[in-house]
């Protein structure tokens, strides 16, 4: 017996039901979209008048027309690193490498992404710290920027930065000035230089404590001189006489001690030999 083939029997409209089903698929597929965390979302609408400015889509499932976009962007504290050649007051060429903290503005975004481009970072931020950069680094000599003035020129590049970018919809929060690079001659002279200045300041210290202890030696002998001075004014020949009455009788009643006297000595004192 031959084997007749399967035949598969559709309701009617199945076929149809199907590709519906298909289609109401791929719809659902291209108008949902996850907005992860710390990110935001701006649609842009294709058949409208492109990014729409008036609402930011926070975290989680979202849903769009098939035929507008989902932007997505983050919108947390991020932060980039650059290195730019700049020159200092004097014409000399630094090399400075930095980091600077931004956010772009949650509720703002669709106005940056429209009047900034979804590349902000680099149509925007870029150019403000290299302007912001070579404006301050300008007023400093290469030993400033080497030594004492960095908290003072990442503050005064903030400042700058912030300024730049107002009302553009991008706060900068932080300027980091990791290192600041000169060339090696003039490094090796700043260190010398510094070298030196410490050399000089603890020289300065050696003398200023030398000094301070002669004066302290030179005041304690003037206080004996003058205590020597006004115990001798107040030791009169009758003072001295009782004083040695005083330690003569101590002396004879010593049990060790053996009294002759002999005469009576210089003011009348008398003269003590012998001692066992």
């Amino acid at each position: 017996m031959a084997n007749k083939p399967i035949e598969f029997n559709f309701p009617k409209g199945g076929i149809f039901t199907i590709i519906l089903l298909v289609v109401l698929l791929i719809v659902f597929s291209k108008s949902t979209v996850t907005i992860g965390p710390g990110e935001g979302g701006v649609v842009f609408e294709r058949f409208g008048d492109g990014i729409n400015t008036t609402k930011t889509y926070g975290e989680g499932f979202q849903i769009v027309a098939p035929w507008n976009r989902m932007i997505i962007r983050k919108v947390r504290q991020q932060s980039i690193s650059d290195e730019m050649n700049v020159l200092s007051i004097n014409g000399l060429e630094v090399r400075v490498n930095g980091t600077i903290w931004y956010e772009p503005e949650f509720n703002n975004l669709g106005l940056l992404i429209k009047t900034k481009g979804e590349d902000y970072e680099r149509e925007l931020l870029d150019p403000a710290i290299n302007a912001a950069a070579r404006s301050v680094v300008g007023r400093y000599t290469p030993e400033q920027l080497y030594s004492s003035k960095r908290d003072v020129i990442e503050q005064e590049i903030l400042d700058e930065v912030q300024i730049i970018l107002k009302d553009q919809y991008l706060r900068v929060k932080r300027v980091l000035v990791k290192d600041v690079k000169l060339p090696t001659t003039i490094k090796n002279a700043i260190e010398t230089k510094l070298k030196q200045e410490q050399e000089s300041l603890e020289y300065e210290f050696r003398i200023a404590k030398a000094k301070k202890e002669a004066e302290r030696q030179q005041i304690d002998a003037e206080g004996k001189a003058k205590a020597n001075q006004i115990l001798s004014a107040s030791l009169t020949d009758k003072i001295l006489q009782e004083k040695g009455i005083e330690a003569t009788l101590k002396l004879a009643g010593s049990e060790n001690s053996k009294v002759i006297v002999i005469g009576s000595g210089k003011d009348g004192l008398p003269i003590i030999l012998g001692n066992q």
